[in-house]
């Protein structure tokens, strides 16, 4: 396996399935990544600088997916976050749009989609030249 040059990618999800298929997914793909069960753990952690993304369900115990984003942004934590749900819902996507979430995805998803979702979330952003 080849491990991809950048930061952490932390994923924050209740499902203990979920989360695990989540971490083999990325760990797969190369990335480094730490994983939670709830928002209030892993704010419990320092977040550093190599921090490159956050993976979020929605519905967590205590904080949601969308409290934490929040909470982060208040941090002036500005590393792409994404939002993962069983819940879909006009609502919901339109406040994690709101919010700032860099993608949203509802369950169930492919992993290739989370990865497509997690590379455009950290590719750097180029401006486009007019032609």
């Amino acid at each position: 396996m080849v491990t991809r040059p950048g930061g952490r990618v932390l994923v924050v999800e209740d499902d203990d399935s979920m989360r695990d298929a989540i971490e083999k997914l990325l760990g797969a793909a190369g990335f480094r990544c730490a994983a939670y069960t709830c928002a209030d753990a892993m704010l419990a952690q320092k977040v550093d600088e190599d921090l490159m993304c956050v993976i979020s369900d929605l519905r967590l115990p205590g904080m949601s997916g969308l409290e934490l984003l929040a909470a982060l942004r208040e941090r002036h934590v500005t590393a792409p976050f994404i939002l993962i749900t069983a819940h879909d819902s006009p609502s919901v996507r339109e406040a994690a749009q709101r919010g700032g979430a860099a993608a949203y995805l509802a369950k169930p998803f492919r992993g290739t989609a989370l990865l497509r979702s997690l590379e455009a979330a950290i590719a750097p952003s180029t401006p486009s030249s007019a032609s």
